[in-house]
């Protein structure tokens, strides 16, 4: 889905039972809507509501009900999110606007907890998460089917050129057989003609004529199943090397086939399992805090005036001066007592740094269940190569065995077929000293060249069969080489996506980040940007080379002079520029705006308000509708022209 939806009209947004919120509905309008007012207004409860109709999932019941719900009105088409408690959980249904809020929650939805925010402030790997909506485990799958295929269209087109320097070869060949069948057409035909003029002037008995001739007959056949056997046997002969030599080449690549024990794919195998349960583990954890973490936020925003009313009367030893009237205190929704806000806010914090742990623990699972995988893989595919080789030579060496006991046979064949036509040729040597030794020698020698004629014709028609079938496959080869030549250039855009995305990641940082500088104005703070580079990295037992993205901090004293600082010496207000602005970069380098109608901004305190105004204003040059929640103080330095609510 993408904005158009928003360029028709309002947005309307219901919500039921969320965070601190009872019931309400608030109208937006395509541009900025500033939600103005004070803390423990609801204003953070309803910019989760909006994130949970646009599909996070990021978003809380409320302490004191079982079921809620948020739903989104465009002017086409209408989306909701149902929450309902069920045995000590809150499980979420219905229909948002997206089907996957990953970049959503990563580069639109900018509360204070946002990744891309925090991921500056904590010094992380901004490389991983401006890629982490990239699946790269595709894209190499993809890359690695492109090079098989291209590997195979190569050897196809290795072929024929092959074929292309033996067509003139086969061509001559062909040009000497027609010379061959041409002489020996001319020689029977004046083999026969002698015959004829011998036959008129020999004077025998026809019996005895029809006898030479009988003779003659069976000869010819017995010398043609001859030639026909050798033929045969010679084609056996010759498979049965070629067979030979494969068999061998099948056992060279099987003994150069590193060994792979089945053990160790069954340790792989068991360490991929506990460290899968162990991530599922930490997951589960992650989503405990996160939730303990949001709803305690949610609670410090405003406790709900009814179950602050029932806590309070359930408190031990209350009195009227204990009564709810100081605002650095808060009634505690676990034990009913008043307890500093500073106190909460500090076991938050806690629990914000295990939280991260944890994740920190995660991604090292994470790196290592995909060298794990990729070991897996490679076992695998070495063991089915192993397997298959092993096949492949069987089958050879069962062809071979046939193919033996056909040359047997065809030799045995051969030696009883040798056998006849000695036979036959005594009995005709018998008439040599006859009268008609002359005429048997004209037959003989008519016989042989019939034969020699049969072989040479179908020689012909193998070889002109031949040469046209490798004309025909010579015609195949210019689609083959555009075929090669498309899949070529799909390989270098599929090796260069990341790397492109990266450097299109970079660059917008980069120039927004001056942009805003310039434009705020921050005392001595020259310049932020990031450089991207290469190091190499352990990835299980593999040592990679790995694109990371450096944050260079660029101070400049009064005399003019530069220095590079460190991320922990920026002001809050800086951390939170930049976080916003490497949040911004990842929106417009993966074009969230195509997919995600509203950027939500909140938690801006840290940053003054002519900043902040002039920061709304620089956002919404690129993101057509902005819901930003600020103070009043804060929402006065912004244009009167955007649309306010000042009641949620």
């Amino acid at each position: 889905m993408g904005q158009s939806q928003l360029n028709q009209g309002e947005l309307s947004v219901s919500v039921r039972n969320i965070g601190g919120i009872d019931e309400t509905t608030v109208d937006l309008q395509t541009g900025v809507n500033v939600l103005a007012g004070r803390n423990a207004t609801n204003r953070t409860s309803f910019c989760r509501a909006l994130m949970g109709a646009l599909g996070s999932n990021k978003v809380s019941l409320k302490a004191d009900a079982e079921t809620g719900g948020v739903t989104l009105e465009m002017p086409t088409d209408s989306y909701s999110r149902r929450l309902e408690r069920t045995n000590g959980s809150v499980v979420l249904s219905g229909e948002p606007y997206l089907d996957d809020p990953t970049v959503g929650d990563l580069f639109a939805f900018l509360l204070e907890s946002n990744d891309a925010r925090q991921a500056v402030a904590r010094s992380e790997d901004l490389r991983e998460l401006i890629m982490q909506p990239i699946d790269t485990d595709e894209i190499q799958s993809k890359i690695d089917t492109a090079v098989a295929e291209k590997r195979r269209l190569d050897d196809r087109i290795e072929d024929l050129a092959d074929l292309e320097t033996e067509l003139p070869v086969l061509e001559a060949d062909l040009e000497t057989l027609e010379a061959d069948i041409d002489e020996t057409e001319a020689e029977l035909e004046a083999k026969r003609t002698v015959l004829a003029e011998m036959d008129g002037s020999i004077e025998a008995t026809q019996a005895e004529q029809d006898a030479i001739e009988e003779t003659f007959e069976k000869l010819q056949s017995v010398h043609s199943e001859l030639e026909e056997l050798r033929f045969r046997r010679e084609t056996e002969q010759e498979s049965i090397e070629t067979l030979r030599a494969e068999r061998k080449a099948l056992t060279e690549e099987l003994e150069g086939l590193a060994e792979n024990p089945e053990d160790e794919r069954e340790r792989i195998a068991q360490r991929l399992e506990e460290y899968r349960t162990r991530r599922s583990e930490l997951d589960s954890t992650t989503n405990q805090l996160q939730s303990v973490i949001q709803f305690n936020e949610e609670m410090l925003e405003g406790t709900n005036p009814a179950v602050a009313k029932a806590l309070r009367e359930e408190s031990v030893g209350s009195s009227p001066t204990d009564k709810l009237t100081d605002s650095e205190k808060i009634v505690c929704w676990t034990c009913g007592s008043e307890v500093s806000t500073d106190d909460i806010e500090s076991t938050l914090d806690r629990l914000k740094g295990l939280r991260r742990e944890k994740l920190a623990e995660r991604r090292e699972l994470r790196t290592e269940i995909d060298s794990l995988s990729e070991q897996q893989r490679t076992l695998k595919a070495a063991a089915d190569q192993r397997h298959t080789l092993k096949q492949k030579r069987e089958r050879t060496t069962d062809e071979i065995e046939t193919r033996s006991e056909r040359v047997d046979t065809l030799t045995e064949e051969l030696e009883m077929l040798r056998q006849k036509a000695s036979e036959l040729e005594a009995e005709l040597e018998s008439h040599e000293e006859s009268k008609h030794s002359e005429l048997l020698d004209i037959h003989a020698e008519i016989n042989d060249l019939e034969f020699e004629l049969g072989r040479t014709e179908t020689e012909r028609e193998q070889l002109t069969e031949r040469i046209e079938a490798v004309e025909r496959k010579l015609e195949t080869r210019e689609d083959l080489e555009l075929k090669r030549q498309d899949l070529a250039e799909r390989l270098t855009e599929l090796r260069t996506r990341i790397g492109k995305l990266e450097t299109e990641a970079v660059e917008a940082f980069n120039k927004h980040m001056d942009a805003v500088l310039e434009m705020l104005g921050y005392d001595n703070l020259a310049r932020i940007w990031i450089e991207r580079s290469t190091e190499e990295r352990k990835q299980g037992r593999q040592t990679l080379e790995q694109s990371v993205f450096r944050l260079h901090i660029v101070r400049q004293t009064d005399d003019g002079r530069s220095y590079e600082d460190s991320i922990e010496h920026l002001s809050e207000s800086e951390r939170e520029v930049t976080g916003l602005v490497f949040a911004l970069a990842g929106y417009l380098v993966h074009e969230v705006y195509e997919e995600v109608p509203v950027m939500i901004l909140d938690s801006l305190e840290a940053i003054d308000s002519e900043r902040i105004a002039a920061l709304v204003e620089y956002f919404s040059e690129y993101v057509e509708t902005i819901v930003v929640a600020l103070l009043p103080e804060d929402a006065q330095a912004l244009d009167e022209r955007h649309h306010r609510v000042t009641e949620i």
